[in-house]
């Protein structure tokens, strides 16, 4: 019997289980995700191991190791997207979705996988010189190369309820879709949403705890796993850091804590998009003590670093009055060409006829701002979002609201940033029809 790991849908796997013994295959692993699989490799040492082509399941890790044991590796894709997917980690044939062990074929990698389509490396096996041609991914593990940096993304607004937090979950929501590692912080030191909205504990808020273990120097991926929640959205999945449960624990978030998660947060997701509260005033810096923790210095320190600010306002004449306001004082600290503007809840009944004209309209006379973003009003789409714990794809896949946050995405894109990881060629090609 060929011994058999697998990393699958918990529907498939329990039915590849159940046929594998009539197929002469044994199962010594079910894992539970990309991690699990790449630690049952070493110690389960299978000789074929079947895994979906999806972030949770697949990984540059698992592939590498994989290569290092020789395992052959099979993998399982069922859309264009996973392919696409599997494809970035060297995989260049999966078979397709649904797997049945009747239609089991050649291994998508093995050890001496070549494919001339994906960049390689020459490593050189004995003192004659002969060279193996292994997939980039295996020999930038084994070379021990730095993980590529992530793109931190920021998601602010003025006061009053321009829709952050909802904004915030529908942009990391469709960009996990598209196959990337997603990571959602709360840094609100006011009134953090992020883990009510989901329905997530938040007893212990994961972004504090990731300042804490920054502050120790302790933060590293597996602590990043340890502390955050994961949470399903479309085809890919949510690495979630709730905020604080009770706002008089602010002081945990300081600038250099904070600074610390950042970047850390790099090394392990493609993207982080980190919701910030409204404030971001220096009046607390006219107290006595000059040491003493500072509130808002967790939105400044969010808004210093990350690679592209998300500014959201809301679409009423108050909305757009605060924003404006704000939007001045947020040139102050921010570069405008990192800044990303959204007008959030765009109707008529609020603004009057043609409501789009009049926000553009509005927003280059009086605070010189072009091309913004506008999302239209969907109280729809986001109540079932948020009665149902959810991102905006799952709960209104058809919602106007969600097209004009694809559209969001595509200006993050080609927005003049200092790191955009290989997601940048993910969503270029999911904007292509098959």
């Amino acid at each position: 019997m060929t011994s058999v790991a697998l990393a699958l849908p918990l529907a498939d796997e329990q039915r590849l289980v159940a046929e594998a013994g009539r197929h002469g295959h044994r199962v010594v692993a079910r894992c539970s995700g990309a991690d699990d699989l790449a630690a049952q490799l070493e110690t389960a040492r299978p000789e074929l191991a079947v895994a979906a082509a999806a972030p949770q399941y697949l990984s540059s890790r698992v592939v590498a190791a994989c290569d290092a044991i020789g395992v052959r590796l099979l993998v399982v894709a069922g859309t264009v997207q996973e392919r696409r997917f599997a494809a970035t980690l060297g995989v260049v044939d999966p078979v397709d979705a649904p797997f049945e062990w009747a239609a089991r074929r050649a291994p998508s990698v093995d050890p001496t996988f070549e494919a001339p389509a994906m960049p390689t490396v020459d490593i050189a096996v004995d003192e004659e010189t002969r060279v193996r041609r292994i997939p980039t991914s295996a020999a930038r593990a084994m070379t021990e190369l730095p993980p590529r940096r992530g793109t931190v993304v920021a998601v602010w607004g003025p006061e009053g309820a321009p829709g952050r937090t909802s904004l915030a979950i529908a942009l990391a929501g469709e960009l996990a879709d598209i196959g990337a590692t997603i990571a959602l912080a709360d840094a609100d030191t006011h009134a953090a949403a992020i883990a009510p909205a989901l329905g997530l504990l938040d007893e212990a808020p994961g972004f504090a705890a990731a300042c804490r273990l920054a502050g120790s120097g302790a933060l590293d991926r597996a602590q990043f796993e340890r502390i955050a929640q994961p949470h399903r959205a479309g085809r890919g999945e949510i690495q979630v850091l709730t905020g604080l449960g009770r706002a008089s624990r602010w002081p945990e978030l300081t600038a250099e804590r904070v600074a610390g998660v950042l970047t850390a947060a790099r090394d392990w997701a493609d993207v982080t998009v980190v919701d910030v509260a409204a404030s971001f005033e220096h009046d607390e810096e006219l107290m006595t003590d000059l040491n003493a923790p500072r509130r808002n210095a967790a939105t400044i320190e969010v808004l210093r670093s990350a690679d592209v600010v998300v500014a959201v306002g809301a679409a009423d004449p108050i909305g757009l009055s605060r924003f404006l306001r704000a939007h001045a004082e947020l040139a102050e600290l921010v570069e405008p060409d990192r800044v990303l503007t959204v007008i959030n809840k765009v109707r008529s009944s609020a603004i009057g006829l043609n409501p789009a004209a009049q926000v553009r309209q509005t927003l280059a006379r009086f605070g010189g701002i072009d091309d913004p973003v506008l999302v239209p009003w969907d109280p729809a789409g986001f109540d079932a979002a948020l009665l149902s714990g959810r991102a905006l794809l799952e709960a209104a896949p058809r919602s106007a609201a969600r097209a004009a946050i694809r559209e969001l995405i595509e200006s993050v894109r080609v927005t003049k940033i200092r790191a955009w990881p290989s997601l940048l060629g993910t969503i270029r090609h999911a904007n292509v029809t098959p």
